[in-house]
């Protein structure tokens, strides 16, 4: 596997994670205590670019940039480069108004993948913002088991009910909670297998 271009000058894969993690947690952790969050656009393409743009842009060029390249992973190949475009558009026009529209378009937009790297971490922020403003609730990311979260996901395309019974149960009403903000980034990146960094000690 060949190492993303980095803005760090990294050309070992071990030390390019290290530094990731370190770096877009501490910005994910400015990005809450600053109050940014509270200006992103919700449920939009442009709100997830946002969100990645601001994580990942000490990192990578293309962060907050639509992908040019198709990508795949476990054998499932997310939208292709071509079909993007029209995907993110139908996406952006999705109704967010209920638990079930709001995880349909989480889920779709989870299939479009439309960056590089980073889409997961990206997009979990971008749901909990939907959540926020449209149910006056987040996901606990603490209650949702890795495998349980990743099995449900890769089934998600063909069937979302489980996905969304995975993340009903882990709802709470503490929207403007810190605490579980920032162990929700943690869990988040623990997802992908980064956990070197505890958010709170950077």
């Amino acid at each position: 596997m060949s190492i993303l271009e980095n803005k760090l000058g990294i050309t070992t894969q071990v030390e390019l994670n290290r530094m990731k993690e370190k770096i877009s947690k501490e910005k994910a952790k400015r990005l809450f205590d600053s109050g940014d969050i509270d200006s992103i656009e919700v449920g939009t393409f442009k709100g997830l670019s946002e969100i990645h743009k601001y994580l990942f842009e000490d990192i990578y060029k293309f962060a907050g940039v639509m992908r040019d390249v198709n990508i795949a992973k476990n054998n499932f190949r997310f939208a292709p480069v071509m079909y993007l475009k029209h995907s993110l558009d139908y996406i952006d026009k999705m109704p967010q108004n209920s638990f079930e529209e709001i995880i349909e378009k989480y889920v779709e937009m989870n299939i479009a993948h439309p960056f590089r790297e980073g889409n997961g971490r990206s997009t979990r922020i971008w749901l909990d913002l939907m959540l926020k403003a449209g149910i006056q609730k987040v996901i606990d990311w603490n209650q949702v088991d890795k495998e349980d979260h990743l099995m449900a996901m890769e089934r998600s395309p063909v069937k979302d009910i489980e996905i969304k019974h995975v993340l009903k149960q882990a709802l709470t009403e503490k929207i403007n909670d810190r605490e579980i903000f920032m162990k929700g980034i943690d869990v988040s990146y623990y997802y992908e297998g980064y956990s070197e960094y505890n958010i709170e000690e950077l």
